[in-house]
């Protein structure tokens, strides 16, 4: 649970702090539940300093810091029959974190090689600025489709 935009931010750090370049983090939740807030704070803790902000209209944006970050949101789209081929292959690297918004969006895309899904996490409304949050480590090494 958290409390306030701060707190969500907050904890986005602490999951960052255990990621590894080729993780990629699934996060779901309804309109306005904190999903680009919690990324933000990743990226903080990752060693972005430029302004993050919701990729809903260009699908992803990539960031520099200590490790490069790729942010998703895949909200517009309704699948990935209809897009270009391979769209997610400039995001989905082995180089970087990977957060994807609204992965159910890409839930038969497969994954390239040398990433793996790390976490998955739903946030919901709980009232104010309160959010639940569940956070799930999927089974070893998920490199099934998203």
């Amino acid at each position: 649970m958290t409390d306030a935009p701060a707190a969500t931010e907050a904890l986005g750090a602490r999951i960052a702090a255990g990621l590894e370049p080729g993780d990629i983090v699934l996060i779901a939740g309804e309109l306005g539940s904190g999903k680009t807030t919690l990324v933000r704070g990743a990226c903080r803790e990752l060693g972005v300093t430029e302004p993050v902000v919701s990729p809903t209209f260009t699908i992803g944006r990539r960031y520099r810091g200590r490790i490069p970050v790729s942010h998703l949101d895949l909200y517009r789209l309704v699948d990935l029959a209809g897009e270009e081929p391979g769209m997610l292959d400039d995001y989905l690297t082995p180089d970087a974190i990977s957060f994807v918004e609204w992965p159910e969006v890409a839930v038969d895309a497969p994954l390239p090689e040398g990433v793996a899904v790390a976490l998955r996490i739903e946030l919901r409304h709980a009232g104010g600025d309160r959010r639940e949050v569940e956070i799930v480590a999927p089974a070893a090494a998920e490199s099934a489709p998203l």
